[in-house]
């Protein structure tokens, strides 16, 4: 494991979100919609990795990212067969300054995985979880807010595939 520091000088890591990944969103709603309410926030498809996600807020203002795989996907295949067919896939923290979160990283010994960094609205990087006790880490940054949601946009029609970069597709 890479040394092991208090705090990571220049990373300034905030909580952002947990993502929980299974065959089917559908399966995940009775637990963290229906039953400790989980209020639909936002959500789409993502047309690079061919998943869809759907965030959930609670009262304190968390969320939970719940993820599926589009039909013809293998993004979630050796996660399904490490984790038994879904669970948590990732944490989430977001940074200001994606350079400095690196160096830091580097500088501590972390190998870094999932490079995305050429697109300002959006870059990432990931701790695998070898070097994370299990846990896959994502930092992220964005230099611009979220994009806001259709208005009108419910879950159902989320998961119609009818949310953003949506292809009509269905979730099972």
């Amino acid at each position: 494991m890479p040394s092991a520091s208090p705090v990571l000088e220049g990373l300034a890591a905030r909580f952002d979100h947990v993502g929980v990944a299974a065959a089917r969103i559908r399966d995940l709603l009775p637990i963290y919609h229906d039953l400790l309410g989980g209020r639909f926030l936002k959500g789409g498809d993502n047309p690079r990795f061919n998943y869809r996600a759907l965030q959930l807020e609670y009262a304190d203002g968390t969320r939970i990212e719940l993820l599926e795989p589009l039909p013809g996907s293998t993004f979630f295949d050796s996660f399904f067969r490490r984790g038994g067919g879904g669970g948590m896939h990732h944490v989430t923290f977001t940074v200001d300054d994606m350079q400095a979160a690196i160096e830091a990283l580097r500088a501590r010994g972390f190998s870094l995985t999932g490079l995305y960094l050429e697109d300002p609205t959006w870059q990432e990087v990931f701790l695998h979880p070898r070097e994370a006790y299990g846990t896959l880490v994502q930092l992220a940054h964005s230099e611009v807010p979220p994009p806001e949601m259709p208005p009108g946009l419910t879950m159902e029609l989320l998961l119609s595939g009818q949310g953003p970069e949506g292809r009509g597709i269905p979730s099972p």
